[in-house]
């Protein structure tokens, strides 16, 4: 097994040197799929197969490098470039004002950065309006086949769980590489796919149908508009049944940026309305007491939904040690200590910190480990940032984010290629979408959603810059735009 891995290995970093964008593609398609294929892979070649998906991207970063020095591309400036410099600055300088160890510092900073890297990569390898095309179809198709699965999963009962779900750990030494998923939900009530979680799987669903409303509003007039109505009927009742709520409300955030902000669809406005109208009165009808609702088995999907404005479980949340408790202790407490410069990589809140049980902030400001005091992490990947980078390294982080959401929405504007039009506004509903999702998981530092982001980013840049733009309007011109 260890040969074979081997040899696979040296024919993706053939591959990699020569047809950089093929491998680029091909880890695109395998990710939705790595927590599934990790199951049937042996214990001695595990660490290998786990590296295997973050090591080709920095082959693949090093091969634009080399191609850079060689000659062979000249290296392309992005709006991302100074904020990206100066958030890497400040990574440096937190890390030696807080003496942080090299090995935490190293294994910190990869968190927080390794999936930014795929935006720089595609910017550079330039891919062409086809490749991006054909992946997007090719991704749409894998959305798909996992919302497929997924209501197959709802349907059965949950007797096909165990055979998606990644239960077991592996660990490398003391560094955790996965810590297997425990079931805490019932059986058959949240679908999660072959991305072995449910939120997981609400992440890359609402991830890629925000593109699809993009196209869907672009396109609504030809054939594309009427092909992507399968895509939506499958996976929109299969983002339901994750359960996810981070996931449901970063969709609906995505939509409504599209179809209210950016098209100024009357209807959908008439139709958020109604729905607004209609949760007060089902309350006010059926005496529904939200302030006391708290998870319990069996939850129906109406009390799921509005146990998200339920007192009760805020309050136990942060008696509990959940989300809410850390997003009242991180500004009070975490960032206080440390407001400018944050306690560094790998110390605080992230997926570094869990696994590597690195316990020192938490002890030196008396603190509770993370969530429920034991996890490390506190799910909430902009807390996470605030704490390790500090309000420096936060606010260059943000300064890169929301540039190029911006940067996205002038793109639509001006771009005359309605696909380009449409990716521009997906990703950027998308990464709304995401920037909330931020405050409820550590969406960031997923490579299921993480990784899609900065691709797509790097793509709408591209092609962006490649397209030629329309007239500025005239005064009284293109009302219902940003």
């Amino acid at each position: 097994m260890v040969l074979l891995f081997l040899l696979l290995a040296l024919g993706f970093l053939i591959l990699t040197f020569f047809r950089p964008l093929a491998t680029l593609a091909a880890l695109a398609l395998y990710l939705p799929f790595e927590s599934g294929l990790l199951k049937l892979v042996p214990d001695d070649v595990y660490v290998y197969a786990r590296s295997f998906s973050e090591g080709i991207i920095y082959v693949l970063a090093a091969v634009v490098i080399w191609r850079a020095l060689t000659g062979s591309i000249r290296l392309r400036s992005t709006q991302a470039d100074l904020p990206f410099i100066l958030f890497l600055v400040i990574l440096a300088a937190s890390v030696a004002i807080n003496a942080v160890s090299p090995t935490v510092a190293i294994l910190g900073t990869r968190q927080i950065i390794r999936f930014v890297l795929v935006f720089f990569i595609a910017v550079q390898l330039k891919p062409t309006r086809d490749y991006v095309r054909n992946l997007t179809l090719a991704l749409f198709a894998v959305v798909g086949f996992q919302s497929v699965l997924g209501i197959v999963q709802s349907l059965s009962g949950g007797s096909i769980d165990a055979m998606l779900l990644p239960s077991e750990a592996h660990a490398l030494g003391d560094v955790t590489l996965t810590g297997g998923v425990d079931q805490f939900w019932e059986a058959g009530t949240r679908v999660f796919a072959t991305l072995g979680r449910y939120d997981r799987l609400g992440n890359f669903l609402y991830f890629f149908l925000a593109i699809a409303v993009g196209f869907a509003y672009e396109f609504k007039s030809s054939k594309i508009g009427r092909d992507l109505i399968p895509l939506f009927l499958v996976a929109i009742p299969a983002l339901v049944l994750t359960f996810s709520r981070a996931s449901w409300f970063a969709f609906l955030l995505a939509f409504l940026f599209v179809a209210v902000w950016i098209k100024r669809d009357r209807r959908v406005m008439f139709a958020v309305a109604s729905v607004v109208i209609g949760v007060i009165a089902y309350v006010g009808v059926t005496g529904l007491n939200v302030r006391y609702i708290t998870e319990a088995p069996g939850q129906t999907l109406v009390e799921r939904f509005y146990e998200t404005f339920s007192y009760a479980r805020w309050r136990g949340e942060y008696y509990g040690l959940g989300r809410v408790y850390w997003m009242v202790q991180t500004p009070l407490t975490v960032v206080a200590a440390s407001p400018l410069f944050g306690f560094g990589p790998g110390q605080f809140g992230g997926g570094a910190v869990a696994a590597l049980g690195n316990t020192k902030v938490y002890e030196q400001l008396g603190l509770p480990f993370g969530v429920f005091g034991t996890e490390g992490i506190i799910d909430n990947s902009w807390f996470s940032l605030w704490g390790e980078t500090g309000t420096l390294g936060m606010a260059f982080f943000l300064w890169m984010y929301v540039g190029l959401i911006v940067h996205f929405i002038r793109i639509h504007r001006r771009s005359k290629d309605p696909f380009v039009r449409a990716l521009a506004i997906g990703v950027a509903a998308a990464m709304l979408g995401v920037a909330l999702n931020a405050f409820l998981s550590t969406v960031f530092e997923i490579r299921t959603l993480a990784f899609y982001v900065w691709l797509y980013a790097g793509f709408v840049v591209v092609l962006g810059e490649g397209n030629p733009k329309l007239p500025s309007p005239s005064k009284g011109e293109g009302q219902g735009e940003v």
